[in-house]
């Protein structure tokens, strides 16, 4: 009797622990929703913002350069001159944006410290020197790009005449070459026509010393023989007064100085004239600010791109002979000054 009153009881309490399952499995399921919407996630599932956009471009810039690597070994395997273009126009943009940063650089410290061009280090003048020549052969591009659809025959002629739309820095190293060679043999084409118009003034230079010392430098140079530093600054007032001062030089005298000078000769004379004291005043101040420097602390490269400006076709000179060469000029045009129109003449 009583073992059937315990297990009665037990029944009893069994029973009413199931009658009040169904609240308690309610209120389970309560409890796992919150903690699934409510509570906070593991870190494993969620970064930071700063974390997932460090990671977001980390993997964004190795996959482009996975690709751009393919990509240039697709065209150098399959289109090898194609990638050569592709390549140098590329380092160009590179080049000309860095020339152009450095030169806004230059510019806001000469406007900052209210600098002139003259007193910049000889590599900043030779730099915003340059850049402006570039950005005036780019400017020239972009005017002809202006109508429409005219930007596809520019690209066609930007293909076939690349040393006459191009600057430097979109020629192949083979081109930066034969390119130089055709700029120097125009120049040389000017020499003679030069050293004809100076025996021909020859009777009207008033001191017979003077005479005397232009008709053995001109003997000299007929010879091939490089005239010495003395015999050039021997014959400095010949060209500060008549008649070989910039100011009675005549049109086609100040053109073939400008073919000599690599400038072009199609402007008025009134613009020759000012474009020519203008060249000449900027190479002489780019000579006292390179003698200060010293030219041993030039780099090769530089100093072949001085003397190549100043008349010495570098590009097949070896260095030491462009130093000493370098070193010879610059002893000639420091000793002149920088209003001489004789350093502009000679």
């Amino acid at each position: 009797m009583a073992l059937s009153r315990v297990c009665w009881a037990r029944t009893a309490l069994w029973g009413a622990a199931v009658t009040r399952g169904p609240h308690v499995a309610r209120r389970l399921q309560l409890v796992r929703s919150g903690l699934a919407w409510g509570g906070p996630r593991s870190s494993k599932l969620h970064l930071s913002p700063k974390a997932d956009v460090k990671s977001l471009i980390s993997y964004v810039v190795t996959k482009t350069k996975a690709i751009n690597g393919k990509y240039h070994r697709f065209l150098g395997r399959h289109f090898p001159r194609f990638y050569i273009l592709y390549t140098t126009f590329m380092k160009g943009l590179q080049m000309l944006w860095a020339d152009a940063k450095k030169a806004r650089r230059i510019k806001r410290n000469m406007w900052k410290h209210n600098i002139k061009f003259h007193q910049l280090s000889y590599r900043e003048m030779e730099h915003l020197r340059q850049f402006r020549r570039d950005v005036t052969k780019c400017l020239f591009l972009g005017i002809i790009s202006i109508p429409p659809f005219a930007n596809y025959l520019v690209f066609l002629l930007m293909y076939l005449f690349p040393r006459q739309l191009l600057i430097r820095h979109f020629w192949t190293p083979k081109q930066q070459i034969d390119f130089l060679d055709i700029y120097h043999t125009l120049r040389k084409q000017s020499h003679p026509e030069i050293l004809c118009y100076l025996e021909k003034i020859i009777p009207l230079i008033s001191d017979a010393g003077l005479r005397w010392h232009m008709t053995e430098l001109c003997t000299k140079i007929q010879r091939g023989t490089h005239p010495a530093i003395h015999d050039i600054l021997s014959l400095r007032e010949c060209f500060s007064n008549h008649p070989l001062g910039m100011k009675q030089l005549r049109a086609f005298q100040m053109k073939a100085l400008s073919r000599a000078m690599l400038l072009t000769p199609y402007l008025p004379s009134l613009l020759l004239r000012h474009r020519l004291k203008t060249h000449t005043t900027v190479i002489h101040q780019l000579d006292k600010a390179l003698a200060k420097l010293g030219i041993a602390q030039l780099t090769a490269q530089e100093v072949k791109s001085a003397c190549y400006l100043r008349g010495l076709n570098s590009t097949h000179v070896a260095e030491e002979r462009c130093r000493t060469w370098l070193g010879e000029w610059l002893q000639i045009s420091c000793s002149l000054k920088v209003s001489s129109p004789g350093h502009q003449g000679s």
